[in-house]
């Protein structure tokens, strides 16, 4: 039976959630307050640059903050970025004790900010639900301790494991339900990824088609840039950012003429003729608002040279109740994958859902210890 601490962290942890797909490359934090056994406040991040979450809290308190008990899912920061330390506002409004899921990685708080907590004598203590504090903010995890994205790769297949026919037809394997999930999670992510093979088979928008959704940024890997420029990514590059990613060896005319037509070029350095995918993901990271989780949608070659790189993080399978067959009808992850089984790429805390006619297996994504 759980106790109140942790039924006030859970609180926490789904008020953090609300955040998701707005407030990075900062991390979704949720907090709540209490009296006793009463809530007197709560707040969550709301968006990039916006207070956070424990201001909010201590806001929606006002004076009932006074002596209150505060449980928030992330270490409180203690350094000025775009907002105050929290860790003053804290201290300020008479917090008493302070129950943290989880500590920062990032290096400007990084324990500095429990350490100032303690300090000013308030009792703190950390680790309650963790384990789920840190599956709420993986991708920002990802980002402070390796550098590099959080990929989430997702396909609909076939119950043959096919994901287009033999003559490249896929529209629609899924059910609508399962279609309108996909789009919740573009309206999350930071980016959408496709190779150019995808692009010009389907000619997909890769929108957010929600009322009141975000586009997220749409990025194509397109070693020789070949991307039509009637194709429905680049004549809407104006309305959602268009990124494409071209090889080194890519045609400076073909280049400049996806530059003009609106779109973001990005040169990566190829490995066996194509993007080089660790070199892309580092790239990604390093912007001055670096890209905290993108959605992969496909082909095979992508996805392949993702998991070949050890890159994908999390999967997301929609399996449709069809056969297609064909022994050249493609699947979903190419490239050369494992020698044996026994090397096999993991998916562990695997869930399944029923979502229309089709089922959704979803999991992390593990890999073998290289020998």
């Amino acid at each position: 039976m759980e106790s109140f601490d942790e039924r006030m962290m859970v609180r926490a942890l789904a008020l953090a959630e609300r955040g998701l797909g707005r407030v990075e490359p900062n991390p979704a934090v949720g907090a709540v307050l209490t009296q006793g056994q009463e809530i007197v406040g709560e707040g969550c991040h709301q968006f990039f640059g916006a207070p956070h979450a424990e201001v909010n809290a201590l806001r929606a308190a006002g004076e009932r903050a006074r002596g209150a008990t505060m449980y928030v899912t992330l270490e409180p920061c203690c350094h000025y970025g775009k907002t105050p330390p929290c860790t003053d506002a804290i201290i300020t409004a008479g917090i008493e004790r302070v129950v943290v899921a989880m500590q920062d990685p990032f290096p400007e708080v990084a324990g500095s900010g429990l350490a100032r907590l303690r300090e000013a004598g308030l009792k703190v203590e950390v680790g309650l639900c963790e384990r789920r504090a840190v599956k709420v903010n993986a991708p920002y995890l990802k980002l402070h301790q390796r550098g590099v994205p959080f990929f989430i790769a997702k396909w609909a297949m076939t119950l043959d494991g096919k994901i287009a026919t033999a003559a490249g037809d896929s529209k629609w394997i899924s059910c609508a339900q399962s279609r309108e999930i996909v789009h919740q999670m573009r309206n999350r992510a930071d980016a959408v990824m496709i190779g150019v093979r995808t692009a010009i088979r389907d000619d997909p928008l890769l929108t957010c088609r929600l009322p009141g959704g975000r586009n997220p940024r749409r990025i194509v890997l397109d070693t020789k840039a070949r991307l039509p420029l009637d194709s429905k990514l680049v004549t809407t590059a104006g309305e959602a950012p268009l990124w494409v990613v071209c090889g080194e060896s890519a045609p400076r005319e073909k280049v400049d003429s996806l530059k003009d037509a609106g779109c973001r070029v990005l040169r990566i350095p190829e490995l066996a003729g194509r993007v080089d995918v660790a070199v892309l993901a580092r790239t990604l990271a390093s912007f001055q608002e670096p890209l905290t989780n993108v959605l992969v949608e496909g082909g095979g070659q992508v996805l392949g040279s993702l998991f070949e790189a050890r890159l994908v993080d999390r999967v997301m399978v929609f399996v449709a109740p069809k056969l297609l067959g064909g022994e050249q009808a493609p699947t979903a992850v190419g490239g050369p994958g494992v020698k044996f089984v026994v090397r096999a790429w993991a998916v562990t805390d695997v869930t399944v859902t029923h979502v229309g006619g089709d089922v959704l297996i979803e999991g992390e994504v593990s890999y073998a210890e290289e020998t």
